[in-house]
């Protein structure tokens, strides 16, 4: 290998190896590089295949409850035939929307999709596929799993102003006086203050009027919490209530949404149907839940209904005549002990509104008058 002629040879076919070399190494970094592209292709498509969900709309952050509602509005990206949204808003557990037995928002052609949520600090919006059967409530964060192909979950945009109110007083209590409009009974009710007021035996009248802005109607709220104890209302004869009419007597406590509001209701009225025997009610949230209902048929004249609220355990009876004496016989009676709430926050309430009706619309105005309430803790 010293000679000259060993060392040419060696040199070219070194010079050979290292071009068949080369060579090979382009060709890999050439198919390398193919198949990098192609994967990144594909993971493109598959990013663009994934189905995705935008906002349009977003309610404001503010505590749940019955009447505080809004619109939620969005969009679907690479949705499949049979797909629907489900809304969820938290409130203390995650509630889904707009109600229990209606929680199926259909996803429109041009991929929008709208609905009316109750307010919560959060809202999150589920794409799902057909057969999936969402919850009422959640206590943790919808997530993505089985059925559930997407959820998106955004925080309340902005807050809501306090409600305005004007001072009452009735029974030896403050009252405050709602003056907002409010969804109830699948109607955009407006509350005025027009509508409540105390006359000289100091019983308080609630009324529902026609303005020239509508119909209007009355809700009135305890300015602070009673807790445990007893609530007794005497209420004057409500047969002439027209069927779209209702009476509520009920607890109610907005931050209150882990305990279902605390809400315990007396309710009375015929819920748009005059057919219906059953005018009255007694009720804990939710009532959706089996057994969480009482109803009953209310006679004519003064009643007294009494509430006894204790650990566990919630009584309601109904007796004629404005007193609650021992051995009263008893129009109806109920007593609940399943989901009973602990006291929080919760407030009396009393509301007189309308419900909609398309067979028995509201067509004149109706007055209940509360001849005097009582709390014995």
């Amino acid at each position: 290998m010293d000679s000259p002629l060993c060392r040419t040879a060696y040199c070219s076919r070194l010079y050979r190896l290292k071009t068949r070399t080369d060579m090979h190494f382009a060709l890999e970094a050439m198919l390398l590089l193919f198949l990098c592209v192609h994967s990144s292709a594909c993971r493109s498509r598959e990013s663009n295949d994934r189905p995705s969900i935008e906002f349009s709309k977003i309610p404001p952050a503010a505590q749940g409850g019955r009447e505080r509602v809004d619109t939620i509005a969005g969009r679907v990206i690479g949705r499949r035939p049979g797909q629907q949204i489900v809304v969820y808003a938290k409130s203390g557990p995650w509630w889904v929307q707009p109600w229990p037995d209606q929680p199926f928002i259909p996803i429109q052609s041009d991929s929008t999709w709208r609905t009316t949520t109750h307010l919560g600090y959060e809202y999150a919006a589920l794409l799902v596929d057909p057969g999936y059967h969402p919850p009422a409530t959640m206590d943790e964060a919808p997530s993505q799993s089985g059925a559930v192909v997407f959820v998106k979950i955004v925080k309340g945009v902005g807050a809501l102003p306090p409600h305005p109110t004007q001072a009452l007083h009735f029974s030896g209590y403050e009252w405050k006086i709602q003056t907002v409009s409010a969804a109830r009974g699948g109607l955009n009710n407006l509350y005025d203050a027009d509508n409540v007021w105390t006359d000289t035996s100091g019983a308080m009248h609630l009324r529902i009027i026609k303005k020239a802005k509508g119909w209007t109607c009355a809700h009135v709220i305890l300015a602070h919490s009673l807790g445990y104890g007893t609530y007794r209302f005497v209420v004057r004869d409500t047969s002439h209530l027209e069927p779209a009419v209702v009476l509520s007597m009920h607890t109610f406590d907005e931050w209150g949404g882990d305990q279902y509001y605390r809400e315990m209701d007396v309710e009375i009225g015929h819920w748009g149907d005059p057919g219906r025997k059953k005018n009255a009610q007694y009720g804990i949230q939710p009532f959706y839940v089996p057994g969480n209902i009482a109803q009953f048929s209310e006679p004519t004249g003064t009643l007294t209904h009494t509430l006894l609220w204790e650990p566990g355990r919630a009584s309601f009876k109904t007796v004629r005549g404005s007193s609650s004496q021992p051995g009263a016989p008893a129009v109806y009676e109920q007593i609940f002990t399943s989901g009973i709430p602990t006291p929080g926050q919760e407030r009396l309430e009393f509301m007189l509104y309308p419900v909609a009706s398309d067979k028995n619309p509201l067509q004149k105005g109706n007055e209940v008058v509360i001849e005097k309430f009582e709390y014995l803790p």
